[in-house]
């Protein structure tokens, strides 16, 4: 398979974060064994992969949830791995991230919402902010529900507003995780078509994890498949685009990586993946002492 730090496609050479050997073991079990990634400015790298892959651990290593047992992360030329706590919540302030949820505090508006890291991280006065949210807010198309309280939101309006506050303190990078996951269909497509407005028209990286195919091929310039742990493939999304629509006959020749990372596209129920869920023979575990 092809090197995980091929070159981004459009980023100019640019890198704002670049991981290098990620290594994350729980109970003496390596979930993350060697990642290598980059993402460039105004680029959506989507990170995919079946359950247990390691996608999730992955974001939570990239955003300073979790630390790596080996390996770096370089986020704007500093090492989150060698980071105080103090030069951690630094860092986040230049990143934003959407929880799967949206995570919003249903206790608060949706303006009070996004307003909250203003008036954490910021000496702006209420006005500034207020101006700030409403323009927020607006991205989103959301501004006039500022007033209402979580509990009186859709699903895809909480992801709007958990968007929105993501965004307030204009960041450089985007984490999303699931994004159009419990949405319906249009509504799915509306918050692809947000995330592709938001990193074009301002710039921002975004590094999404999802296992939503339709999504993954609207919204990214690259994609990177996860396989126990490891990068199967990093590639533009026409690479990805071809395996996908190859012939069965083509197929028949493909590499084991390449099947498996076919069979996840296509949603197929039977190749490789299905095959290694067989486990051990059924009769042996029967007649075993």
């Amino acid at each position: 398979m092809a090197d995980a730090a091929q070159s981004r496609a459009g980023a100019g050479g640019e890198t704002i974060l670049r991981v290098r050997g990620l290594v994350k073991r729980f109970d003496g079990r390596a979930v993350l064994d060697g990642i290598d990634m980059e993402v460039g400015p105004g680029e959506t790298l989507v990170i995919m992969g079946g359950s247990g892959c390691g996608k999730s651990t992955l974001l939570r290593c990239l955003i300073g949830s979790i630390k790596p047992d080996a390996g770096s992360i370089e986020m704007f030329g500093r090492d989150l791995c060698k980071q105080s706590e103090a030069g951690l919540d630094e860092l986040r302030k230049q990143f934003g991230i959407l929880f799967q949820s949206g995570a919003l505090y249903n206790s608060m508006t949706v303006g009070e919402n996004v307003a909250l890291p203003l008036r954490e991280h910021t000496s702006l006065d209420e006005g500034t902010i207020e101006t700030i949210v409403k323009i927020k807010l607006e991205q989103v198309a959301l501004r006039e529900h500022a007033d209402k309280f979580p509990g009186q939101l859709s699903g895809g309006m909480k992801k709007r507003a958990g968007l929105a506050r993501a965004m307030v303190l204009d960041p450089k990078i985007l984490f999303y995780d699931e994004p159009s996951a419990g949405l319906d269909p249009v509504t799915g497509a509306e918050i692809d078509r947000l995330i592709v407005d938001l990193c074009k028209g301002l710039g921002v990286a975004s590094i999404v994890v999802t296992h939503e195919m339709d999504s993954a091929f609207t919204i990214a310039d690259r994609m990177l498949m996860l396989d126990k742990g490891r990068v199967l493939r990093v590639a533009e999304r026409g690479w990805f685009e071809k395996l996908r629509g190859m012939p069965e006959v083509e197929s028949a020749g493909l590499a084991e990586g390449e099947r498996i990372i076919r069979q996840f596209l296509r949603g197929d129920a039977t190749g490789p993946l299905t095959e290694r869920r067989g486990g051990s023979s059924y009769a042996e575990d029967l007649l075993e002492p």
